[in-house]
């Protein structure tokens, strides 16, 4: 299933694979002036393709290298040989085998699919990736992996944020995620003057700066309530259910790997300083 909307010379891509009973898993992709930002999972890479019919596509940045984001990269880059795929250089193994570089849990090759191979050149913090019309300046942001970039154009003051901000206040995180690296990572953007926010999934935002500084403090002020419990002597499972709440039914589907635990044990790990 795919979805489209425009954003005067971006359009956004969501897309899903519905599956019978359970929610829909929707990831993002962004087309400008023939730049693309992600390519979404494998399981909808002919549809599109399909939908980029007619749009030139010179170039591929992958935020990060989770398969619900690099899932079309290969169909892509047999389609259009003269293409370029940039990624952080740490994402660029994956990119090339990910099969072996990035085993998926059973719900991951359920509701995203195994990404084909591709192969990437490295977009290093700082680099300025360029189109015909626009100059996109690389970010590198790590925190939800260690391969994970933004894009920002400072003409037009548009912030790609791929994963590293999808707004709301989490209650779960991926297992390994770095509640720090988020925090440091979300407050190099913070300082931009960005008039538009493209989120890897979530809604489209403008003038985010309120919203990056209030989730900011979110995850600030619940590491705060974390040390606050555990220095009570407060138990781990019971620091979970204060802070994070009841079960959460992703927690099911995934089988614990996108899970409360993770949420809370992220601040408890040796990153903080």
């Amino acid at each position: 299933m795919i979805q489209t909307a425009e954003f005067g010379p971006v359009t956004r891509f969501d897309l899903t694979r519905p599956v019978p009973g359970l929610p829909n898993y929707w990831t993002t992709c962004y087309w400008v002036d023939g730049l693309l930002v992600d390519s979404g999972c494998a399981h909808s890479a002919s549809q599109l393709l399909a939908q980029l019919n007619g749009k030139p596509v010179h170039t591929i940045v992958n935020t990060h290298t989770h398969e619900d984001h690099i899932g079309a990269n290969g169909p892509l880059q047999r389609q259009y040989p003269d293409m370029g795929i940039f990624a952080h250089p740490l994402a660029l193994p994956v990119l090339a085998d990910p099969h072996h570089r990035q085993p998926l849990h059973p719900y991951r090759r359920l509701f995203w699919g195994w990404p084909g191979p591709s192969t990437g050149n490295p977009a290093c913090d700082g680099q300025v990736i360029s189109t015909p019309s626009f100059s996109f300046q690389v970010i590198y942001t790590p925190g939800h992996s260690l391969d994970h970039l933004c894009l920002y154009e400072p003409s037009q003051g548009w912030l790609f944020t791929g994963d590293l901000f999808v707004g709301g206040q989490d209650r779960a995180m991926r297992q390994g995620t770095d509640v720090w690296g988020i925090i440091a990572s979300l407050k190099k953007l913070q300082s931009l003057p960005a008039g538009w926010l493209f989120p890897g999934s979530a809604r489209v935002r403008q003038d985010p700066g309120t919203e990056l500084v209030a989730k900011i403090a979110y995850y600030q002020e619940f590491g705060e309530s974390v040390f606050d419990l555990q220095r009570q002597g407060i138990p781990f499972n019971h620091i979970v259910r204060r802070l994070c709440g009841p079960p959460m039914r992703v927690e099911r589907i995934t089988f614990g790997h996108f899970a409360r635990r993770h949420m809370v044990q992220s601040y408890l790990s040796p990153h903080h300083t």
